[in-house]
């Protein structure tokens, strides 16, 4: 069996869950302009949740839909309730990056003391593997690629074929002239956060099932490498976050690979630097920063 066919394997299932993650959060920057760093949070919030369904006989579908549900939820309130009434007062995008910060310090430390240091087990690991290629799969990998490809086709209709998807787009082009057409630009802002804040808990879920155990601070922890696959696929373009997050999934996984697991984050990092530094536009140029934030 050929190694690099092995690594490449794993990195098409860190792909699938980076697909889900970055889409999401590029999303949300690209219609809202917020640049969440509690996002990390947020999935660990939907990664706990589908553990205790997990905990209750609940099957992987189950946990699944219960991760996006929350996802989805926090991510809403957290706009409603904090990030839309700093919009609303003017609060620009370095300021509302802070903003983000404390969120996530916040809900990592309730996190914290509801369910302590300790590293939890979902036990969803399938013993079958399916062989493509000389790449090794699981079912429950299988089942995360399929779950990716079908998330990155819905977001695809949802853009391209809905008025809701078309008056997103409009208010990620220009928020101004979108409401000076009629568009409600604080209601395309709610579905944006609904729709990033459910592949946030997908993302989440189908992390920390992969994994052999996962805690309250794994999210965080798997923050940068979104923002990588994010930028290298030009911020607030989810389709270039899906080529992003192919390119880091299979790049972080040879690397890790074949010279230490522990160099992953490593070589994540240094990706996003030397796109900062030589393309900070992307594969796919993202939106202008200076944008005002949509509440």
């Amino acid at each position: 069996m050929s190694l690099i066919a092995l690594y490449v394997g794993f990195g098409v299932v860190s792909a699938a869950i980076l697909a889900l993650a970055a889409v999401g959060f590029s999303m949300q920057y690209e219609v809202t302009n917020v640049l969440n760093l509690a996002y990390g949070q947020v999935m660990t919030v939907a990664a706990l949740a589908a553990y205790a369904v997990n905990r209750l006989g609940g099957a992987l579908w189950l946990m699944l839909v219960v991760g996006g549900l929350v996802g989805a939820v926090l991510s809403a309130i957290l706009n409603r309730l904090i990030f839309s009434p700093f919009a609303k007062r003017g609060l620009k995008l370095f300021g509302m990056i802070v903003i983000t910060i404390a969120v996530g310090l916040i809900v990592g430390n309730i996190s914290l003391i509801l369910f302590g240091f300790g590293s939890f087990s979902y036990g969803v690991a399938s013993l079958t593997t399916y062989r493509f290629a000389g790449m090794v799969f699981t079912g429950s990998q299988l089942a995360t690629v399929a779950l990716a490809l079908a998330a990155m086709a819905v977001i695809r209709i949802v853009l391209v074929k809905t008025k809701i998807g078309r008056a997103m787009r409009a208010t990620a082009t220009d928020p101004v002239l979108a409401r000076a057409s009629g568009i409600r630009t604080g209601l395309v802002s709610d579905v944006a956060w609904l729709i990033s804040g459910t592949l946030c808990g997908l993302a989440g879920v189908a992390a920390a099932t992969s994994v052999a155990a996962w805690s309250v601070t794994t999210g965080d922890s798997l923050l940068i490498t979104i923002l990588a696959a994010a930028v290298v696929g030009g911020i607030g373009q989810p389709y270039g976050a899906m080529l992003g997050a192919l390119l880091i999934g299979i790049v972080t996984s040879v690397i890790g690979g074949y010279v230490n697991p522990s160099y992953t984050e490593i070589s994540a990092f240094l990706i996003l630097t030397g796109f900062l530094l030589f393309r900070p536009a992307g594969i796919v140029p993202g939106v202008v920063l200076e944008r005002e934030v949509i509440a």
